[in-house]
């Protein structure tokens, strides 16, 4: 059990990441342009920016490549390898998934920073994993097994609530979840 809790977190911090990151760095021009949809809601929001989805795939992206190294250096090959792709596709899809639930909660009324349990917690692991699917199916089917699923679904919103917690204590959220 403890050898497939550590493959889940290996496996995913590519993709925890890049959401705390992008809420510490964000600011400035809005990835919708403050463009409006159909319905005159915002498309995303003022709390989705360039700056913070940058900076988000690049943290992703560097934790990841942190994990080759170690990986390579340390000779842990009892962890699930990742790749190139995979440190650009599972960043860069946790980001993804939190601009789509964004934009549905746009359309059902929602405001920025209201809660919205479930699609809050796992936005980033279904954006993640589609973006995976769609271009490197054979690393995601290699190395997440139904366990490791398993985990990372009990694991994604105790993570999530833990850092939501030490970004509101710290002031970087306005809100605890």
């Amino acid at each position: 059990m403890l050898s497939t809790l550590l493959a889940a977190f290996w496996i995913m911090v590519p993709a925890y990441v890049p959401n705390p990151v992008a809420a510490l760095c964000g600011g400035g021009t809005p990835v919708d342009f403050g463009r409006n949809y159909s319905d005159g809601r915002r498309l995303l929001g003022e709390g989705k920016t360039f700056r913070g989805l940058v900076c988000g795939v690049l943290a992703g992206v560097a934790v990841g490549a942190l994990q080759i190294w170690l990986a390579g250096t340390w000779g842990w090959t009892f962890l699930p390898q990742h790749t190139a792709a995979s440190i650009i596709i599972l960043p860069l899809g946790a980001l993804l998934g939190d601009m789509g639930k964004s934009f549905v909660k746009r359309r059902l009324g929602k405001n920025r920073g209201e809660s919205w349990p479930i699609a809050d917690q796992y936005d980033l692991v279904a954006g993640a994993f589609i973006l995976m699917l769609v271009f490197d199916p054979s690393w995601l089917f290699t190395y997440v097994t139904w366990p490791i699923l398993i985990v990372i679904l009990i694991l994604t919103p105790i993570l999530h609530r833990a850092v939501n917690i030490i970004g509101y204590i710290c002031g970087v959220k306005k809100e605890p979840w």
